[in-house]
């Protein structure tokens, strides 16, 4: 067992890799509003339909993140937040008005 984890190890090293670490900290961010099948991304990363974010969450590291959140034939709504480490869950309220015809 120990030569197959040296051997993990020098493969990684020739692969310029290191091994996984554990996750780091995290801050929760919590979303309700509406329209419910409107499309969130954080950082330019799709996370999910504001249904399915405010029925789960979002782990965030802690930082600046920039959250978005789209519908067809609605404003989107922008904002950055700051996710810090023991403050306590981030909670946004997210009503996007629909454009005028």
């Amino acid at each position: 067992m120990r030569a197959a984890g040296l051997l993990a190890l020098a493969t990684l090293a020739v692969l310029g890799c290191a091994p996984a670490r554990g996750p780091g900290p995290t801050v929760s961010l919590r979303m309700v509003g509406s329209p419910k099948a409107a499309s969130v991304t954080i950082d330019d990363r799709f996370v999910g339909t504001l249904d399915v974010v405010s029925a789960r969450g979002v782990a965030l590291p802690p930082g600046s993140h920039r959250v978005t959140v789209e519908a067809p034939g609605h404003f989107p709504y922008d904002k950055i937040v700051e996710a810090k480490e023991g403050a306590g869950p981030l909670r946004l309220e997210v009503k996007l008005l629909p454009m005028p015809e």
